[in-house]
């Protein structure tokens, strides 16, 4: 019965199953990551946070890499490839982290406001569509020049 009075209410904020499948599909992987590296933090298994970074950079990179190798007459609907992704990132943080936040909440835990979850989500937007048209434009220019 004292067991109920000894539970520390968390003082960090994690980011909810909802943020993550949001943030992702705005902001892509890189987003899904942090979320997920963030919350690995809070409950204190910063081996997991590393690796969710490093699996988060990799898959990025094969992400971004494999729609600039997709030849143009492949036509595939704008959603699919987000979808993919945004499905992969909310499997895992249910996985690995859905029993954690179920019992941050009911410690007295809280969420993220949305507000920073959409403020992050659209960084990440920021930061991942920025390098792919700078990328399109100098080969589009490079092209040019032949």
């Amino acid at each position: 019965m004292t067991d109920h009075f000894n539970i520390e209410i968390p003082k960090e904020k994690i980011y909810s199953d909802r943020a993550l499948w949001i943030g992702s599909f705005v902001g892509g992987p890189l987003v899904a990551g942090y979320f997920l590296a963030e919350n690995f933090k809070v409950f204190n298994d910063s081996q997991k946070a590393n690796k969710t970074w490093i699996i988060t950079i990799i898959g990025t990179i094969i992400i971004f890499g494999g729609l600039f190798l997709i030849p143009n007459d492949i036509n595939i609907p704008t959603p699919i490839i987000p979808l993919i992704y945004t499905s992969i990132a909310y499997s895992t943080g249910l996985y690995f982290q859905k029993k954690l936040m179920t019992k941050h909440i009911e410690n007295g835990g809280v969420f993220y406001s949305w507000w920073r979850v959409i403020g992050i989500a659209l960084l990440g937007l920021i930061f991942t569509v920025l390098p792919v048209l700078a990328y399109s434009v100098i080969i589009d220019l490079l092209g040019h020049n032949h």
